[in-house]
């Protein structure tokens, strides 16, 4: 039984030594391979990741939207009140017209008079809004000249 159990061990030597290179087992320190649980935290920590950056665009992108579209709205309304200072003066309470906007947007330029003022002066108020909502107001006055 001795010369079995000794050619038995010489069989298993040399299976192990006739695997090909990339089946067998790295040993690296005494530590066999990468385990279960430390694939697991690499790819939480990947996954994470990825989550953070996409939320840090997404934020990025929908500033950049309302920056731009309180920008375009500022515009208009610099635009529109220098657009209704030169139309010839109406009598409050009075609108005039207004410049074309960019799609989506809609301006009004309304005067009202000074309470209790002279007539020659009133308040123009310039509106720009998009979807209904109000972006901007902007006061301004006008002089009958």
């Amino acid at each position: 039984m001795s010369v079995r159990a000794t050619r038995r061990g010489n069989d298993e030597g040399r299976a192990r030594t006739a695997m090909p290179a990339n089946l067998r087992s790295i040993v690296v320190n005494g530590q066999e391979g990468i385990g279960l649980v430390e694939v697991l935290v690499a790819v939480a920590i990947l996954g994470v990741t990825l989550v953070v950056l996409l939320a840090a665009v997404s934020t990025g992108s929908i500033g950049v939207a309302t920056t731009e579209e309180r920008a375009t709205a500022a515009n208009l309304a610099r635009s529109q009140l220098e657009y209704a200072k030169s139309q010839p003066y109406s009598a409050a309470p009075a609108s005039y017209a207004t410049v074309t906007p960019e799609p989506g947007y809609t301006v009004s330029a309304d005067a009202t008079s000074i309470p209790g003022g002279d007539s020659s002066i009133q308040i123009v108020t310039v509106t720009v809004t998009r979807d209904g909502n109000t972006l901007l107001t902007v006061e301004d006055y006008k002089v009958d000249r």
